[in-house]
């Protein structure tokens, strides 16, 4: 059995599997957040997680996915499990796999008792299985619960193996693996430093932003290049690694600025910020103040600006103008206009803009209308369909859209769409 500080792992990129235990994880009912949070904290220690499993509380199960993931990465982390009850079996699974033997800690045992006593609770007796411990583990102690958790530094099929056994209510598992583990990694893992870039591109769709950044990303074969998306909206998240933080800093630089160059405006973030972020650095260096009257995104544009702390300065407010008579009584919208075009039009948003700038006595105003469905479309104005209008007091923009999917995401793609235009009006 090896210790925490017996030697280092030699190589450069260090992977690891989570897998996280217990049947609800396999119902409608529960999500395993746990492995975001310990894939963040392993990235930021240059390790790559390569696997995430969740699997039930069946021991054959059990057994089966502690062996595979054992085979295939060289840190293996647990959570859940570690509890009092019958379908609680890490500790039993993982012993089993390592071909390892399971004792009772008494001084723990005695130690579950106490913590009982304190809390003026009766200790079931099934409790004390929470004290069996791995032949060799090294005992993480859990002041935030009962559970404590385990550290097995061995062999397994000839090959240097880390299994590290965590608790799955994630206050207990998070202050566990800061607690007790990151400093133990530092001591095992090489010394590799991250360095990491996201950028942000507006309203490109995923294929066509891969489309023209894989002929750039390409050529850093050294560079993991991961490409997210959600509507409107394609992340490209870059990492280096890199023997020292100039090294991973510089490779990353390279590419990150290549991009840049391919994409030009069409990317509004290099540091994580969300779009309407940028839209409210935009309006406090122009000194600018905005309004918007909304159909169709039923206030999601003004929910999105006004999550940014701080946006009462740059947001007077705006109006949901569903029906007809209020884009007449809010947003002055002339009745003629209404009757002659339709409320889905390019000319009822236009007024929508021009009326709330006027009305809010703001230096900008955003108008949104359309046919956000299921229901309402016709072969005229379609589902989806959505005009959306900036005015500035001197000109107003309209842009016609029609965005795919369901009612939700069609409000989302009209709000980015509208940051968007905000955005490059300002920039």
């Amino acid at each position: 059995m090896l210790g925490p500080e017996a030697l280092r792992f030699t190589l450069l990129g260090v992977n690891a599997e989570i897998v996280a235990i217990g049947s609800e994880l396999l119902t409608p009912y529960r999500q395993d957040t746990n492995s975001l949070f310990l894939t963040q904290r392993l990235n930021e220690l240059g390790v790559e997680v390569i696997f995430k499993t969740i699997v039930g509380d069946r021991p054959e199960h059990l057994l089966q996915a502690c062996q595979v993931a054992l085979s295939r990465a060289e840190i293996v982390i647990f959570s859940g499990g570690l509890g009092p009850t019958e379908d609680d079996l890490t500790r039993e699974s993982v012993a089993q796999a390592l071909g390892l033997e399971l004792r009772r800690d008494h001084e723990m045992v005695a130690a579950l008792y106490t913590r009982a006593a304190a809390l003026r609770m009766r200790m079931a007796e099934n409790n004390v299985k929470q004290a069996d411990y791995i032949v060799g583990a090294q005992i993480l102690k859990n002041p935030r619960g009962s559970a404590p958790g385990q550290w097995i530094d061995t062999i397994y099929e000839g090959q240097r193996r880390l299994a590290i056994l965590l608790p799955g209510p994630p206050f207990e598992m998070e202050g566990m693996f800061s607690d007790h583990c990151i400093e133990r990694l530092k001591l095992v893992l090489p010394q590799v430093h991250l360095a990491t870039c996201e950028l942000k591109i507006a309203m490109v769709a995923e294929s066509a932003a891969d489309l023209r950044a894989a002929k750039i990303y390409k050529q850093f074969p050294e560079i993991e290049t991961t490409i997210l998306a959600k509507a409107g909206e394609v992340q490209l998240h870059l990492k280096a690694r890199a023997a020292t933080q100039e090294e991973a800093e510089a490779r990353l630089e390279k590419l990150a600025s290549l991009l840049e160059d391919e994409f030009a405006d069409e990317i509004f973030s290099s540091g994580g910020e969300s779009l309407e972020q940028i839209v409210g650095y935009f309006l406090q260096m122009r000194g600018a103040t905005l309004a918007v009257a909304e159909s169709c995104t039923g206030g999601l544009l003004g929910e999105r600006i006004t999550n940014i702390s701080g946006s009462s300065r740059y947001f007077m407010g705006g109006a949901l103008v569903y029906s007809d008579q209020l884009k007449r009584d809010f947003c002055g919208v002339p009745p003629l206009l209404l009757a002659s075009d339709g409320a889905v039009s390019r000319s009822v948003a236009a007024a929508l803009a021009e009326g709330i700038r006027q009305r809010c006595k703001t230096s900008l105003g955003v108008g949104i209308t359309g046919v956000a469905g299921p229901t309402g479309g016709t072969e005229e104005k379609p589902v989806g369909l959505v005009y959306i209008a900036l005015a500035d007091g001197k000109h107003t923009e309209v842009v016609e859209r029609r965005f795919p999917g369901d009612r939700e995401r069609i409000r989302w793609y009209a709000t980015q769409l509208a940051l968007d235009l905000l955005r490059r009006k300002l920039r």
